[in-house]
């Protein structure tokens, strides 16, 4: 399973790319809000950070709109993956982008359903939130693995990205479930990597070292 970083603060790509393990962002309206910079020289300085798909999300809810805004972002870099939210509108935005050449990623998925009506109209990636099913108390996992074991019997061609990623066990859980890439965010990132018995095995190296007899 690929890692994303969700978030769309610059600094926080920067740093996550340098550890070596992101391999793509994921941004939507609400984390380019946050940064307080103009859209388009942020996406465009995402895609200079890191070496993978760049998701941007569009704003409009028609099909028209949707398109429109789908060819300015995909101008910015070829690297950018169109965000479309789910409904019968971000479908048929989806199946005109997926025969003009743009990839898409459609977004706010919460059942299997949705996620085969997206990869059958050319979708190329799905993300079911997992988070956000569980919030309602909803099995957001076994969403995802019931995705992944569609996709699989039917050889459909497209990436499950579990989103909406609140803890490491989630990362964990989605891994074991199918999904192709998870997108999360840094804060949960930084705790991955860390566990008790690393930290206190650190600390009894060095302190054995600092101890040794003959120094």
């Amino acid at each position: 399973m690929r890692i994303f970083i969700d978030t769309a603060n610059i600094f926080d790509i920067k740093q996550a790319c340098r550890y070596g393990y992101v391999s793509g962002v994921t941004t939507n309206p609400s984390l380019l809000a946050r940064e307080n910079q103009e859209p388009m020289e942020l996406l465009e300085a995402i895609c200079q950070a890191v070496d993978g798909p760049v998701n941007a999300e569009v704003l409009a809810t028609d099909v028209d709109g949707m398109v429109t805004e789908a060819h300015q972002y995909a101008a910015i870099n070829p690297n950018i993956v169109i965000k479309i939210p789910m409904s019968p509108v971000g479908l048929e935005a989806v199946h005109k982008l997926d025969q003009a050449g743009i990839k898409t990623n459609v977004t706010l998925i919460f059942s299997a359903n949705q996620a085969l009506l997206a990869a059958r109209a050319g979708a190329s990636y799905v993300s079911p939130f997992i988070g956000r099913l569980d919030d309602i108390g909803h099995d957001g996992i076994a969403v995802v693995e019931e995705i992944a074991t569609i996709f699989c019997i039917h050889e459909i061609d497209c990436q499950i990205i579990a989103a909406s990623i609140r803890h490491p066990a989630h990362v964990t859980a989605a891994a074991l479930a199918g999904a192709d890439i998870a997108t999360i965010p840094f804060a949960v990132l930084t705790k991955m990597t860390q566990h008790p018995l690393t930290t206190k095995g650190i600390a009894k190296f060095e302190s054995d070292w600092q101890n040794r007899p003959n120094k």
